[in-house]
């Protein structure tokens, strides 16, 4: 393998392949502005330029200066073997530092009010980078504040003519809206009038841009950025399987970010993934159990709402069939629980189960990106028009648990649903997802609806159990791929919600007859709930577990998965696990004193 030194580094390469791009594959800390892995290079922003030494062929292979020892771009300049490259030289130092002043000429002294501070690549190259005072005694060039679309806006005082959200439009989504006007330092992005920055991918080139030009209308002036936290997760709500960071804090998502993921998403989000997790803190969240109570749904304890549902259960399994519909939103752990806990029920009646998926959303065709490519292309990026996120996952796993042909289809399984004399019935949608055909079959039947939202079936449900969004609990998803990757809690659970398959072990638990065990003390022990005798005699309180056979793990419930059923192996042998967040180090060196 051919190999490069730079900055006293060795490192390989292939073929092809720029000096920038082998620095960062080694780590090696080269600056830069204006390159991206998926746009084209311009070599504009000129502060990756770095000294370069290269053998000459006809002097015995000797190193010399490379294209006469002046300064070369390395995002442009491909790599060599036996080439030496210094971005630390004296030389290269003081181009960066020259870069670093010009940009900063005009630059507003905003940083205390820009959303950008924080995570602002101009601040961190300013300091690694930079002098440490302006000469600069003009005054600065002003530009207005632009409202670019319907989720970008434009400080254009503190673009830097990176010009990667120019690229972005023109190469990514091919629609072209952004563009550089105006010539010297009165050139600024802008948006050709009277065309808004609108496409699917729109709230990425926020993520590209390297400073706080570009900003998030949703996310403006709402949180710090150093107070968010950030969990790997997955889109919950397409069949992409688009790798994300949640980005959180005190139990309330603030934004999404993309996850690079060559294989899936690559670097970017569509914008309906990005800002569609309004739902997860809407006022329509169910905030607790609830059972029906002469003819009325009331509030009511866990505990309570179990005993109701299992006695129910039991009731109606003596007259008919119970039906089951898992929802696509859900994760493939939930689908198992649920089955589980069906399992228990059907042997304990003699009319069986109908098992049923619930219903798969599409809008419109899958559409890709760049549109010249094919969807296939490794290339390429998909926008599925399939809007739920475990449709396949949900299937394998009720299909290894009841076999192929006892799982309808939601058409199908509302066909059959009139025979049924009781329903359990999932959703988590986004939105409201129940059919008319649905709710008039579940008339007269004993139902359990487990949902996020409240909505139209709470006229015919019996008991409601509050249910968890992806964001609240642990899981898998198969995407359209059928590529497994699970994904980990991001915040606490809302109000009193729990995952279903928390739900399916504690009614399984009820239906086996098991008794809440309580522990008398305060001290806190996971699982726990504090449950005072009277309001305000906190020191009389007793801690009581809810009814419950185990606490719901979803690597543990995976395992299960793969030891009971073969079909299921997949999830202990293919499954994709989360990244973890990098630590982030202080830029100043910490002295105990």
């Amino acid at each position: 393998m051919p190999t490069i030194t730079i900055n006293g580094t060795e490192c390989g390469f292939e073929p092809g392949q720029t000096i920038l791009q082998v620095a960062k594959a080694n780590e090696v800390e080269i600056p830069y502005y204006c390159y991206h892995d998926a746009l084209s290079i311009p070599a504009q922003c000129r502060i990756c330029l770095a000294e370069m030494w290269a053998p000459n062929p006809r002097n015995d292979g000797k190193l010399e200066p490379f294209m006469g020892g002046k300064l070369l771009p390395t995002c442009s300049t491909p790599a060599q073997d036996g080439m030496v490259v210094r971005s630390d030289s004296p030389k290269s130092v003081a181009n960066q530092r020259s870069v670093m002043e010009y940009l900063l000429i005009n630059h507003p002294l905003d940083c205390p009010v820009c959303d950008q501070a924080g995570e602002c690549e101009l601040q961190d190259y300013s300091f690694k980078y930079g002098r440490g005072v302006s000469r600069f005694e003009e005054s600065k060039v002003k530009q207005a504040k632009k409202d670019m679309g319907p989720h970008v806006y434009l400080y254009a005082d503190r673009c830097i003519m990176c010009t990667r959200c120019v690229r972005f439009t023109r190469e990514i989504p091919q629609t072209g809206e952004i563009t550089i006007a105006g010539r010297g330092n009165k050139s600024e992005i802008d948006v050709f009038p009277g065309v808004a920055l609108d496409n699917p991918l729109s709230a990425n080139v926020i993520d590209l841009c390297p400073v706080g030009a570009l900003l998030d209308k949703d996310f403006l002036f709402s949180q710090r950025v150093w107070f968010l936290k950030q969990t790997a997760s997955i889109d919950g709500l397409t069949s992409s399987g688009d790798n994300l960071w949640v980005e959180h804090n005190e139990g309330r998502v603030y934004r999404f970010k993309p996850r690079e993921n060559a294989a899936i998403n690559k670097w970017w989000l569509t914008d309906e993934v990005r800002y569609g997790w309004k739902f997860v803190h809407s006022d329509d969240r169910i905030a607790g159990p609830m059972r029906r109570q002469y003819g009325t749904l009331v509030e009511s304890q866990f505990n309570r709402a179990y005993e109701d549902a299992a006695t129910g259960l039991r009731a109606a399994g003596e007259k008919g069939p119970i039906a089951l519909l898992v929802s696509p939103m859900l994760s493939s752990e939930d689908a198992f629980e649920l089955a589980s806990m069906a399992k228990l029920l059907g042997e304990s009646s003699e009319h069986g189960l109908l098992i049923g998926v619930g219903p798969v959303p599409v809008d419109g065709e899958d559409r890709v990106f760049p549109p010249n490519l094919d969807a296939e292309d490794p290339e390429s990026f998909v926008m599925r028009a399939e809007k739920a996120p475990n449709a396949r996952g949900v299937r394998r796993v009720l299909r290894a648990v009841f076999g192929e042909g006892n799982v309808h289809e939601f058409d199908q399984f509302t066909q059959r649903l009139g025979g049924a004399s009781a329903a359990i019935v999932t959703g988590n949608y986004p939105s409201q997802w129940a059919t008319d055909t649905m709710r008039s079959a579940l008339v007269g039947k004993f139902v359990l609806l487990m949902d996020t939202l409240t909505g139209p079936l709470f006229e015919e449900a019996d008991i409601v159990l509050p249910s968890a969004t992806w964001l609240e609990k642990a899981g898998s998803f198969e995407n359209a791929t059928h590529t497994l990757q699970a994904f980990e809690q991001a915040i606490p659970t809302i109000g009193m919600a729990k995952a279903e398959a928390q739900l399916a072990i504690d009614l399984a638990a009820a239906l086996s007859g098991e008794e809440p065990e309580v522990a008398i003390g305060s001290s806190y022990v996971e699982g726990l709930t504090i449950v005072d005798e009277q309001p305000g005699q906190v020191p009389s309180a007793k801690e009581q577990r809810m009814r419950s056979g185990t606490l719901f793990n979803a690597a543990n419930t995976r395992s299960e998965m793969a030891h009971v059923h073969e079909d299921l192996r997949v999830f202990a042998t293919e499954i994709a696990e989360p990244a973890q967040p990098t630590k982030q180090q202080p830029d100043m060196a910490m002295v105990e004193l």
